[in-house]
């Protein structure tokens, strides 16, 4: 097992105000796929007291499937893995989320020092820290506010959302956001393209650490 004692993950760029990050939604139509204006994106961002905040849109009003698309690195945009048509099934799991359809996410951290960590060891290390996992569609959203979010060898998983299984018991995959080598069925054509997919739940990569939140409110 990795050595479980915190280390500071690398600072990135301050994100957009919130009034910048609603324009950006409103420019790549997040709001028309959420049944939003864009008066009441902007309203929202106006009157939410959110410096250093990410404004995510609800994963009811704007599931993961329809946003990795608008995602774009190198001018490529992004996409799902071939094996997760169930995307949009991956819901929160021990995250209670506010009931709005817009809210904001505080004191992000991408987890850079839980690299080569699993899942399951990284779980019980950010609850002690007072921390929950991100959501997919809030690392979805972090990346369209901020690309520099995401970095080749500097990616991140998002184990607040899970996959239960009928009889109750959770899917083994859990959703990561990284950079496509354009191997295999991704493609030559995406490669260096945003990507989301899944790893094991007990499997660890040096590449990949865990997202995670201070909080979220409307």
């Amino acid at each position: 097992m990795p050595d479980t004692t915190p280390a500071p993950s690398t600072v990135l760029p301050a994100l957009p105000p919130l009034s910048a990050q609603a324009e950006r939604l409103i420019e790549l139509g997040v709001h028309d796929t959420a049944g939003l204006s864009a008066d009441e994106i902007r309203g929202f961002a106006a009157e939410t007291d959110g410096e250093g905040a990410l404004l995510a849109v609800h994963p009811h009003r704007a599931p993961a499937s329809a946003l990795a698309p608008v995602l774009r690195r190198d001018g490529k945009p992004g996409f799902v893995v071939v094996d997760m048509p169930d995307v949009d099934a991956f819901t929160p799991c021990s995250v209670e989320l506010p009931d709005t359809p817009l809210y904001v996410v505080t004191g992000l951290d991408r987890g850079d020092h839980m690299a080569n960590w699993s899942p399951d060891e990284a779980l019980p290390a950010l609850t002690k820290e007072d921390r929950t996992p991100l959501l997919l569609t809030e690392g979805i959203h972090w990346v369209l506010q901020q690309p520099d979010a995401l970095e080749r060898n500097r990616c991140f998983m998002t184990i607040g959302s899970r996959l239960r299984k009928p009889d109750g018991s959770l899917d083994a995959r859990t959703p990561a956001i990284w950079i496509s080598n354009g191997t295999g069925r991704d493609g030559r054509e995406r490669r260096n393209a945003p990507k989301v997919g899944w790893c094991w739940w007990n499997n660890r990569h040096t590449w990949l650490g865990f997202a995670s939140t201070t909080g979220r409110r409307s």
